[in-house]
């Protein structure tokens, strides 16, 4: 048995786990950032022929709707529907609207001199430009220059994209931005690059070839003296603007496109051949020979146009029993397919960037104001994601350009202290604030104050607010006045002049022991309840009891108030 035992252990069978070979994956990326860039260009330039051209020249799959090619004699008409571009000047717009401007704390020089300069450089505009880049490209920066024989005084703001900066980095953070300016002169092309650093600035020029030559070799660059400037070394006169982070190009922004230009083609795709089918099932016209249209006069048959005059000839039925008429062919267009297909491809070219009711398109008619504002909650997270980044470059753009100032006309350098005001977006209809507002009002919870502050925000000015709400404090019959307490009343502080002909009674110790607090409606009430029992409309005991039931005061002070005789000032 042992003999057997051991035969059979030797048998069994284990289970063991080789660990795998080492293999390496090699990706080829069809482009680089500069050809993706000009990529990208293209498709928000939204140029058809330009898209055709384009993807005849890249390297991609034959069966791409924009490099495809038609077999001869069945070539149909590729359109492209503008869409990338429609959401980039959307977005870029909204960042535009909603931007209310820089506040300076405790500095209105700084304040004057950034607001002239924004003016000069026409600041929206730049902002605008600026916004658009970085969406399309992912990236770009700010050049902040001086030139007297432009403006002897302010600075100029340039802004350039991301094909024409590089960055220089230092464990992770930009030490230095280059900014690329192609010149040609005398045929021959030449590329500027212009080193801005912190406390420096440097000038190298290049031709095509890579070869370096001094600064000012050629004319465009003739103002360059080679030495480069400096200054001083916390200050870099450049701001770069880098939207969120590229997962193909380490180093440099991210953009909208990447990912969507293969949405954007099967939209254009789908687009153009719903139009194709419409074209051809247009309604076809069988004529025989007989009845077909004749010049009145020569009686030549008249040509068929593909618009206005389509028909196909057909042999005359000679038969006995013949009859030669118009036969009409309408085909069927499957439009709900077709629909269906576009809606699909629109909301994949949508997702994660814009919704479609920001750019005018209602998916549902039916949907209230509730329903649409959560519509647009795909814009306003792609929206933060702007604002956020404006709030970022901004201010060093701010310090860069007041700092600039500063150095140019050898001041002190003190860097300003900034804040960025972006409005909001999306808000509910003024009618449904209204509606909101004046059921707080109602319900207690609301004073006349902040009812106007919620129902017109940044739009009117503190100024015309606080008359705004005297005004309906004066409507409403609303008198602003100190509230007294009741232990602090004197016969002064409820004494009317004589020529109101009203008495006032002088309060006596035991007044003054009360403790109940009566505002300027209650003081009024009481004045009125006193008037009355001088004037011998109501008895002292009435008055009293009206006094106690409804001004809350105890028996002891309204007596007091009610006495006889009372005393009355000359």
């Amino acid at each position: 048995m042992g003999l057997i035992n051991t035969v059979r252990d030797k048998l069994r069978s284990f289970l063991r786990i080789e660990p795998p070979q080492q293999s390496t994956i090699t990706i080829q990326q069809n482009l680089d950032y500069y050809a993706n860039a000009a990529k990208n260009r293209i498709w928000y330039r939204g140029n058809s022929y330009e898209l055709s051209q384009l993807y005849n020249q890249l390297d991609v799959s034959p069966t791409v709707f924009w490099k495809a090619s038609c077999t001869k004699g069945m070539e149909i008409r590729k359109i492209h529907t503008g869409l990338p571009k429609l959401i980039v000047d959307t977005l870029s717009n909204i960042i535009i609207n909603d931007f209310n401007g820089v506040d300076f704390i405790n500095s209105d020089t700084q304040k004057e001199i950034w607001d002239n300069t924004y003016k000069a450089n026409k600041g929206d505009k730049l902002l605008h430009n600026c916004i658009k880049d970085m969406l399309v490209v992912g990236d770009g920066a700010f050049k902040i220059t001086f030139d007297e024989s432009v403006d002897s005084e302010y600075s100029i703001i340039e802004f350039y994209p991301g094909e024409n900066v590089e960055y220089t980095r230092v464990r992770g953070r930009i030490t230095e931005v280059i900014f690329i300016t192609e010149y040609i002169d005398n045929k021959e092309k030449y590329s500027l690059k212009e080193h801005y650093g912190y406390g420096y600035i440097k000038y190298r020029l290049y031709r095509e070839n890579g070869d370096e030559i001094p600064p000012n070799s050629i004319e465009q660059t003739k103002w360059i003296d080679g030495k480069g400037v400096a200054f001083d070394e916390s200050i870099m006169l450049a701001v770069p603007c880098i939207f969120g982070d590229s997962e193909q190009y380490k180093g440099r922004g991210g953009n909208i496109f990447d990912g969507k230009t293969d949405d954007f083609d099967a939209l254009d795709e789908a687009w153009s051949q719903w139009m194709d089918a419409l074209r051809a099932a247009r309604s076809k016209s069988y004529i025989p020979e007989c009845l077909l249209p004749r010049n009145p006069d020569t009686g030549m048959i008249i040509k068929p146009n593909a618009f206005d005059n389509r028909y196909i000839s057909t042999n005359n039925d000679m038969s006995e029993t013949g009859c030669n008429k118009i036969t009409l062919d309408q085909p069927n267009i499957p439009h709900e397919s077709y629909l269906q297909t576009y809606i699909t491809a629109l909301d994949l070219c949508l997702q994660g960037i814009i919704s479609p009711s920001t750019l005018g398109i209602d998916v549902k008619k039916m949907d209230n104001a509730e329903a649409q504002r959560e519509k647009e909650k795909t814009t306003l997270y792609t929206r933060g994601n702007l604002v956020q980044l404006v709030e970022e470059f901004m201010p060093e753009l701010v310090k860069a350009v007041i700092c600039g100032y500063q150095i140019w006309h050898e001041l002190d350098i003190i860097p300003p202290t900034v804040a960025i005001n972006f409005g909001e977006y999306a808000n509910p209809s003024f009618e449904a604030v209204v509606e909101t507002v004046t059921k707080a009002k109602q319900g207690g919870i609301m004073s006349t104050e902040s009812c106007v502050e919620e129902l017109y925000g940044d739009s009117k000015d503190s100024e015309w607010k606080e008359q705004e709400v005297a005004r309906l404090k004066a409507e409403q019959g609303v008198q602003d006045m100190n509230e007294p307490m009741l232990n602090s009343m004197t016969a002064e502080s409820l004494a009317v002049d004589s020529t109101n002909n009203i008495d006032e009674p002088i309060l006596n110790d035991s007044s003054n022991a009360a403790t109940s607090k009566l505002n300027g409606a209650q003081i009024a009430s009481l004045l009125n309840i006193i008037q009355s029992y001088k004037d011998g409309a109501i008895s002292r005991g009435a008055a009293i009891s009206i006094v106690v039931s409804t001004l809350g005061v105890s028996q002891q002070s309204a007596e007091t108030f009610i006495e006889e005789p009372i005393k009355m000032r000359i």
